[in-house]
Formats: structure tokens, C-alpha cells, sequence
């Protein structure tokens, strides 16, 4: 039987990683709380549109967090022509958090207070890559928008595209002009390891499925209860195992990544003539970064 966890402060903005060796499992937890606070004041979202990207940067976290590549960047991706949200983007990479949301008023403000996922995006794609900065790599998956939420629609990617059974589960709070999110990610790998074969992967394997009832017991509340510790939920989900392996990642951070250089580099692929119209009247580039809503001026 696992031993309860030592009671520690609780632990937002940080990465609570598990592993349960006799099931062949392992898993992620997260709650943000100020970082999803600071990213979601860059623009004035309203509340519906402030939700979905507070969901989509708690999926990016234990996403991103299953990255061994330290360097490596996990980007998600929600699109469609036709819904109210027109873009969702996210990303995680060392521990760093950004994400925006471009999104149509006049579309929005039909769909009423609580609009299903379908609503909001229509028939829609989401995309999942990732860039590996050790070895060069990159690899993407693509599935359909589908689902009650985004929790679901990022079930199917691993389904799909890992084949990885894979349960999600999330948590909106939002009290006081605060927001807190939570979230919980578990995966059966075959034979307990992660690169191996998985032709015979069984989504219907005893062990994944004790598994899945466990951790899909985890409440919503006890996703954003700022008295509990996510060692703690961790305790509650999987006290009766008889071994549960956990670290916490060093503390998460929101992680725009713009500066001049940066985008005086994106400009410079441009041909002359282009970067010449993008010039105001006054002679300078001026670029605004859509993650942090900062004005940068390039003189080139």
C-alpha cells in the first residue's frame, strides 16, 4: 500500500508527475493559479472565451510536461472558419506557459453564458506538435474538434495519433476576479515502458482500466481546492496501490518569448519589397505580439 504523502504547502504552478509501476501507469497533475492570471489579463476576454484558454493552458502544462526533450516545445492548436473562436493556440517549453485566443464578438455574444465546444468552434481540427530541440525533430498529430470539451478532443489525439489510452480530466474556477485551473492526465503505457512496440496496445486492459476508474474518480473541485495538495489528491486516487512514485517539477512560469531580435529575424525572411510595405508612414515596422499584447517598433 503507498505511503501517505508528507503534508507540504500547496503546490500551484507546478507539475506534479506520477507513476504507478505495478499498473504500468503514469500521470500528471497541475493547478495554475497567478501564471493563468497573468496570461489571461494581457487581453479582455470575456468569460466564456477566458474558460476555454484557462482549460487549453492546464492541457498545455501536462502535455508539454511529458516532453523529456528539456528544450523541446509542445504547441496545441485549435481551428475552424465557421465557429466564434476562430484560433486557439498554446504552448508549453521548459516550464514556460503562453496562449491566445482570437475569436469573433458578434458570434460569441448568440451563443449565450455557457457554450458547448461544438458552438464555439463549429467543425473544427486540433493539432498537437512537437519540436524536438535535441534531435532536430518535429512531429505533429491532427484530429477532428470533437467532444463535450477539449479534455475529450486531446483523449482522442492519443487514442488516435499515440495510441495511448489516455484519460483527462479539468477544472474552471473563477471567484473573485481570480481564476484557478486544475488538471489531471493519466496513460497506460504497454509493459510499464514509454518507446516500446505498441501494436497489442488493449484499451480495454484490466490494469488500465483500474486505472481509468481511479483517476477518473477526481472531482472538480478537488482539482482547484486551494487546501489540498495535489499530493494529497494524489493519496486519495491511488492510496490502495502498492507503490506511487511522485516528483514536483520546479515552479511554472508565463513565458511570452517576443523581443525585437525575434521578430526583426521573422521580418528578415521577407523579401525587400514586402518588408518595405509593411513600413508605416513614419519609416519603422511596428509589430504587435498576440500572446502578450505588446507593441515592438523595428527599426530596419
Amino acid at each position: 500500500m503507498a505511503r501517505m504523502p508528507e503534508q507540504t504547502e500547496t503546490r500551484s504552478n507546478q507539475i506534479l508527475s506520477f507513476v504507478v509501476p505495478a499498473r504500468h501507469a503514469r500521470g500528471r497533475m497541475v493547478r495554475l493559479d497567478n501564471v493563468l492570471d497573468e496570461i489571461l489579463a494581457t487581453h479582455d476576454y470575456p468569460p466564456a472565451i477566458a474558460h476555454l484558454l484557462a482549460e487549453a493552458l492546464v492541457l498545455a502544462a501536462l502535455i508539454g510536461s511529458l516532453l523529456k526533450d528539456d528544450a523541446g516545445q509542445m504547441t496545441m492548436q485549435a481551428q475552424t472558419q465557421e465557429g466564434a473562436v476562430r484560433l486557439l493556440v498554446v504552448d508549453y517549453r521548459a516550464g514556460e506557459l503562453r496562449g491566445y485566443v482570437e475569436f469573433d464578438d458578434t458570434r460569441l455574444a448568440e451563443l449565450g453564458a455557457n457554450p458547448s465546444l461544438f458552438a464555439l468552434f463549429g467543425r473544427g481540427y486540433l493539432a498537437i506538435t512537437f519540436d524536438l530541440a535535441e534531435k532536430g525533430g518535429r512531429y505533429q498529430g491532427v484530429v477532428p474538434l470533437e467532444g463535450e470539451s477539449l479534455a475529450e478532443a486531446c483523449q482522442s489525439y492519443f487514442a488516435q495519433s499515440e495510441q495511448v489510452p489516455t484519460l483527462i480530466r479539468l477544472a474552471v474556477s473563477r471567484t473573485g476576479g481570480r481564476t484557478v485551473a486544475g488538471g489531471l492526465l493519466a496513460q497506460h503505457l504497454p509493459d510499464g515502458e514509454e518507446g516500446r512496440e505498441r501494436l497489442h496496445v488493449r484499451f480495454d486492459d484490466p490494469e488500465w482500466e483500474h486505472i481509468a476508474v481511479l483517476a477518473g474518480s477526481v472531482r472538480h473541485d478537488e482539482l482547484v481546492d486551494p487546501a489540498l495538495t495535489m499530493e494529497e489528491i494524489a493519496w486519495r486516487l491511488f492510496h490502495e496501490e502498492e507503490q506511487v512514485r511522485i516528483e514536483v517539477s520546479a515552479p511554472l512560469g508565463k513565458g511570452c518569448r517576443c523581443s525585437v531580435a525575434h521578430f526583426e529575424s521573422v521580418v528578415r525572411r521577407f523579401p525587400p519589397k514586402d518588408q518595405a510595405e509593411m513600413r508605416g508612414d513614419d519609416g519603422h515596422i511596428k509589430v504587435d505580439c498576440a500572446f502578450c499584447s505588446k507593441a515592438f517598433q523595428l527599426d530596419m
